[in-house]
């Protein structure tokens, strides 16, 4: 997203244009998504909006129309944001600190017992040794997931949402252990007095309040301890999202599950029925889910399909929407300003620079313009219109060739028949717009590209279209090719799959079509990962 787009929030509207042009990071909370935090790209963080509770961090309960600097975070590197309903806000920084402050009536600040706290202060105890990867909040709760895979939980637990087994408020970080001890947590979110954990195998465990259904335990009992959703077994889920009172999770095959609340249609299945255990749901006009968001604060739901597609559905500017629909917007947090009440982010957005955009708008108009161009790169007979100063100033390949004693820098017209029109063209407009214009499916083609012309940059954005598409079928094909291509984060993920897959894996055409030395490395490797232990 661009600075520009803060117009989308009524918060930002007074903010001066050349502020705005500083702006790296901001996140909108408050009830009424009526407070926000800045970040500049000097790393300063600045505060504005009605400051309920102290929760603008300025050391006091003043209301400011204007941007104020938190002082108290002057030289912390603030990395990203987590904030609750009191309001209270978590700020973590890049060296894995975890500072709080804001509404602290159920100790959702996790230093002890006050009525609020003006002033961002470190939150020490249980979490002064540990590296923190990852902030969450509920209404009046709070998580934080470290380097190790654990999870550390504080405030509110009149439902069990701290996950201590115990209904008293818990006043400073503690481990949440029972069934989750000994796992390695890789994800955490918060429902508003719900609590929810995904491991590395692709597990989902939660705990807390379970009136309707949002635990997906299969009961409507509320959960003091991590619980694990069964129903999701043999299903390994990349990503678990909480709204108010309702849960989304999203597979490694690209599937949506939702379960929980649905007084407004918030789990897509064109019904008002709650849901207690996961449900799959059937959207065609998505095809695979890319991502997916929800906000403690309201009963939103978004999807990213196809193509990028941002879909919408539960409680949208006051009406119920039951089942997805397709919107005009480009990107999840425009779903979340357009029509989420409160009009809150459902995490932090990061800003690109608008004077990088304009550069990038000028190359991309001059890409393939013939009235500019000093040379052509014919692909299988069509023209690409190009400059050799650009590619060699963006391509080491172009730098070699465009030199005195190699014959195609002295020639206008330059054949190119190794690779299709669509990907060499898609290579070619890359290099102007740092863009890949490609379907996923046509990745892999551009990942031979990049590794005969020795993009590492492209390769690794290949890589990441390619993870995105893996599926059952395709895996060990796509297995094979990272191996060929040296592409180990490729390499490493579609096993990763395909041994959580295992059983069906093993059964598919591609599987067969291996080669003898890269299906004894992978049996190999499995056993070793346990994937054959009765």
């Amino acid at each position: 997203m661009f600075p520009r787009d803060l117009n989308n929030w009524s918060i930002f509207s007074l903010l001066d244009p050349k502020f705005i042009s500083q702006i790296r990071t901001v996140v909108v909370y408050g009830n009424l998504g009526n407070e926000a935090l800045i970040i500049t790209k000097d790393n300063t963080v600045y505060a504005i909006g009605s400051n309920s509770s102290g929760c603008l961090g300025i050391g006091n309960n003043h209301s400011t129309l204007y941007p104020k600097k938190v002082e108290a975070l002057s030289d912390k590197n603030i990395k990203t944001f987590a904030c609750g309903k009191g309001p209270h806000v978590l700020a973590l920084t890049h060296s894995g600190q975890v500072y709080s402050w804001g509404h602290n009536g159920y100790c959702e600040l996790g230093n002890g017992p006050s009525p609020q706290t003006a002033n961002p202060t470190i939150v020490g105890s249980n979490l002064t040794e540990k590296f923190v990867v990852d902030i969450a909040c509920g209404s009046h709760h709070s998580l934080a997931l470290t380097y190790d895979g654990e999870v550390y939980a504080w405030g509110q637990n009149t439902s069990g949402q701290v996950g201590s087994g115990i209904s008293t408020v818990q006043n400073s970080p503690r481990k949440v252990n029972n069934i989750l001890n000994g796992k390695k947590v890789v994800q955490i979110s918060c429902g508003d007095s719900s609590s929810i954990a995904v491991t590395d195998n692709g597990e989902v465990y939660s705990w807390g309040y379970n009136g309707v259904g949002q635990l997906g335990v299969g009961n409507f009992v509320n959960q003091p301890h991590p619980c694990r959703v069964k129903a999701l077994a043999g299903i390994v889920i990349e990503k678990v999202v909480s709204g108010y009172t309702h849960t989304l999770a999203l597979s490694d095959e690209g599937v949506l599950y939702v379960w929980g609340a649905n007084s407004y249609g918030q789990l897509g299945l064109n019904t008002d029925s709650n849901v207690w255990t996961p449900k799959k749901l059937v959207a065609p006009e998505m095809e695979r889910v890319l991502d997916v968001a929800a906000s403690h604060y309201n009963h939103i739901s978004v999807a990213m399909g196809k193509d990028n597609q941002i879909f919408i559905w539960g409680q949208c500017l006051g009406q119920s929407i039951k089942v997805p629909m397709l919107t005009q917007l480009r990107r999840v947090h425009d779903a979340f300003a357009c029509f989420a009440s409160p009009s809150v982010t459902h995490q932090p957005l990061v800003f690109h620079n608008d004077e990088e955009t304009n550069l990038v708008n000028s190359l991309s108009k001059a890409f393939d313009d013939p009235t500019t161009s000093d040379l052509v790169i014919q692909v299988h007979g069509k023209p690409i219109h190009v400059h050799k100063a650009i590619l060699k100033i963006r391509c080491h390949y172009f730098r070699s060739m465009f030199q005195d004693h190699w014959v195609e820098n002295s020639q206008s017209i330059i054949e190119h028949d190794q690779f299709s029109y669509d990907t060499y063209n898609t290579f070619l407009k890359y290099l102007y717009t740092n863009e890949i214009d490609l379907p996923a499916e046509n990745a892999l083609e551009l990942l031979d590209l990049a590794n005969v012309y020795s993009e590492n940059r492209l390769k690794r954005r290949c890589i990441q279209m390619i993870k995105k598409g893996i599926t059952v079928e395709n895996v060990t094909f796509l297995y094979s090719t990272s191996i060929k291509y040296n592409a180990k984060e490729l390499e490493e993920c579609c096993f990763r799959f395909a041994l959580n897959h295992m059983t069906t894996v093993i059964q598919t055409e591609n599987f067969s079509k291996l080669d003898e030395s890269t299906t004894k490395t992978f049996i190999i490797k499995a056993a070793q990962a346990g994937a054959f232990k009765t």
